[in-house]
């Protein structure tokens, strides 16, 4: 399988492989994406031929699911506006202002002034082609992926780097997404709150994979929330020229007081637990499926023994697996030893559970 998408913190790249060992062969139909993201795996899903159901409270995810997954026009279609898009000569606009060249304070950008005024003049043409949603959207992922192709970062926009990154000095050029072969009618595309997505709905497979905040006491929570981390595509889907604050020039809701999901909590409730594994908690038992296959970080809010505790108060935990990023090697979780964060490095985990009918 081929997926594509942006550098992002919680990409599940690497993962792929093993989701797809997992869920593979078990009869499931329909699947649910609770927390998409850059949509790899509702892609994935998407070529292994399930329903899929592909949900997050971003903009910029919606506008890639919609690319992947509804749009059903030929590349013929695209490939003329791709390449007038491309031909175009660089503007003064809103996202050179903000994000070209180097700032008066000396601090660099995300991207060189030349092609933060070409996505100024790209994101302007897209607009004045007045396609419907879908096929803008197949644009806007066009846009989207120049754009992490030549910029600066570290693949998150609330810091920049110090010396301009080699891809920086390439010009922005749009290219065709890489889609599919897949029926579009039988995929869906949602944007919101996963507890809106799984209300009234049901699904032989439910993947979630939340935002896993911090368990670092001393990180301000901004810093770990994905609103901030990723504001930059939210201004490029929706071209609302936002007032933005500070040396990363985020968008003025993406401040702590606006963004954030419970999931991303660093507080504790009234009853002493940490809200975000409250949040999880409530998720798994309100999820009507049969299945849920449950992503997580060594680095997370959650301990094992509250996961467990969750997992076992809603249903059997069939295949526990984690998979080390520093050798890239899955094994098989084991219980009797301890979650060890430091010593074992960044550990992803992937928990297959049965619920309780």
């Amino acid at each position: 399988m081929e997926t594509e998408g942006v550098k992002y913190a919680g990409s599940k790249l690497r993962l792929l492989p093993y989701i797809e060992q997992i869920v593979r062969d078990r009869g499931f139909t329909s699947v649910l994406d609770g927390f998409s993201g850059t949509t790899r795996v509702s892609q994935a899903f998407a070529q292994m031929g399930f329903a899929v159901t592909s949900n997050d409270v971003a903009h910029w995810s919606e506008a890639f699911a919609l690319c992947y997954l509804k749009s059903a026009k030929p590349d013929s279609f695209y490939a003329p506006l791709i390449d007038e898009l491309n031909a175009l000569e660089g503007v003064e606009g809103w996202f050179a202002a903000n994000y070209g060249g180097e700032g008066a304070d000396g601090c660099k950008k995300p991207f060189q002034r030349r092609n933060a005024m070409k996505i100024d003049a790209v994101r302007e043409r897209i607009d004045s082609f007045r396609l419907d949603k879908t096929d803008t959207s197949v644009l806007l992922s066009s846009l989207m992926l120049a754009m992490d192709a030549v910029d600066s970062t570290l693949g998150h926009y609330v810091s920049y780097l110090k010396h301009w990154s080699r891809r920086s000095y390439k010009p922005l050029t749009l290219r065709l997404p890489r889609r599919f072969a897949t029926d579009s009618a039988r995929h869906t595309v949602l944007r919101g709150d996963v507890f809106d997505a799984i209300r009234g709905r049901s699904f032989d497979l439910a993947y979630f994979d939340p935002p896993y905040g911090s368990n670092n006491e001393k990180m301000p929570p901004s810093r770990v929330r994905y609103g901030a981390y990723y504001h930059i595509w939210k201004s490029v889907v929706l071209n609302d020229k936002p007032e933005v604050f500070g040396k990363a020039a985020r968008r003025v809701d993406s401040r702590d007081v606006e963004c954030g999901s419970v999931f991303e909590d660093f507080r504790r409730g009234e009853d002493g637990r940490f809200v975000a594994i409250s949040a999880i908690d409530e998720l798994l038992g309100k999820t009507d499926a049969p299945f849920i296959l449950l992503s997580y970080s060594s680095g997370g809010r959650a301990t094992r023994e509250e996961l467990l505790d969750s997992i076992a108060s809603h249903g059997r935990l069939l295949q526990a697996v984690s998979i080390d990023y520093r050798s890239h090697v899955m094994s098989s979780m084991s219980w009797t030893g301890d979650w060890k964060r430091d010593a074992s490095g960044h550990q992803e985990y992937l928990f297959l559970v049965e619920k309780d009918i």
